[in-house]
């Protein structure tokens, strides 16, 4: 008799493979039908045996890969086919190990490895799809916090950009209409301070939507910068337009004045900027003092001024987005009315060790 089993169950398992990557159930199906159909045509032997073994071994990895790539219902359905395939595998007959007979000495080992075997292969592959479904959501939340960070980012920048020079505007629009036909030259100053400052948060504003249009065209790349990036190297300017809202700003650098890193100088410049635009808006003063101090490894900043005093610290947007800047970077900010009359902001940044 010709023995053709083993060639079959080769080319059964070729065609398996080829399916096994885009219909992981369907290879399944082609791998136990193909070795129960030539089982039951050719009939028990030891070379048929041999090559069942590889069969059999295939199908427990098709029925791991099935529980790891598709859903529960379908890798379940697998396993219970592997199962029944198995337990048809002693009903054909295979060879006794130790008479050589076909179906000898009572129920064959298969019959209790098999569904051992399979259920192993299938929690395995359970368990690894279970890992990438567990990965993928872990990614899926960083993705949600970085997109909420950069939200967070951008309501920041905008209040800050915004609320300074509307405040300015509106104490110079206040200014030069009581002024308009006493003095003229004075109003004509404010409207120019008024333009000046429209020009700059428009320009800011300008900025910001370029950037964020070339982040959302490019969803791949990086967002693209909101343009220069402001630092203490320009409180001269803040103290500038402050001026021309008619309060004073008053610097007092203490410390070594070292080059700071990018982050730290740009919340360091928006918390002094924050304070000192509520300082022209509720303080009801002409004049406020800032207090920058460089030493024992942290960025210490104190404003302060002798206005009529405020809330309480906490409250309002303006104090809640210095708190925010200051926690981002491990630090930490104070704000609230002085005992003596006025109010107080204080913050404490950490300095990396190689920017001091």
């Amino acid at each position: 008799m010709i023995v053709w089993g083993g060639p079959a169950l080769l080319g059964v398992l070729l065609a398996s493979a080829l399916l096994l990557r885009r219909w992981p159930l369907a290879a399944l199906v082609v791998t136990l039908g193909g070795a129960v159909t030539v089982l039951a045509l050719q009939g028990p032997s030891r070379t048929l045996t041999v090559v069942l073994v590889v069969v059999a071994v295939a199908a427990v990895l098709e029925v791991c890969y099935t529980a790891a790539t598709r859903s529960r219902r379908i890798s379940v359905a697998g396993a219970a086919m592997a199962v029944g395939a198995g337990l048809l595998i002693p009903v054909l007959g295979l060879p006794d190990a130790g008479s050589g007979r076909v179906g000898s000495g009572g129920p064959p080992v298969v019959t209790v490895a098999v569904p051992v075997v399979v259920i192993i292969a299938w929690l395995i592959g359970h368990s690894i799809r279970q890992a990438h479904a567990q990965a993928e959501l872990v990614r899926a939340q960083a993705a949600a916090q970085t997109a909420l960070a950069e939200r967070l980012r951008i309501a920041r920048e905008l209040h800050d950009i915004v609320a300074h020079s509307i405040g300015i505007i509106a104490i110079q629009a206040g200014s030069g209409s009581r002024v308009f036909d006493a003095r003229p030259d004075e109003a004509r100053d404010a409207l120019a301070a008024i333009e000046a400052a429209s020009r700059e948060t428009l320009s800011g504003l300008r900025r910001m939507v370029t950037g964020l249009r070339s982040a959302d065209a490019e969803p791949g790349r990086e967002p693209a910068p909101l343009g220069p990036v402001p630092g203490l190297a320009d409180l001269e300017r803040l103290a500038a337009t402050t001026l021309d809202a008619g309060v004073r700003v008053e610097v007092d650098w203490r410390g070594r004045r070292e080059p700071l890193p990018a982050d730290i100088d740009l919340s360091a410049f928006r918390i002094i900027q924050e304070a000192v635009t509520n300082v022209v808006r509720h303080a009801g003063t002409d004049r406020c003092q800032v207090v920058i101090d460089t030493r024992d490894g942290q960025l210490s900043i104190e404003v302060t001024d002798g206005g009529h005093g405020g809330d309480a610290a906490g409250t309002g947007y303006g104090i809640t987005g210095m708190r925010e800047r200051a926690t981002l970077l491990g630090g930490e900010l104070s704000a609230g009315p002085r005992p003596g009359g006025g109010f107080r902001v204080t913050a404490r940044l950490p300095v990396p060790a190689p920017a001091r």
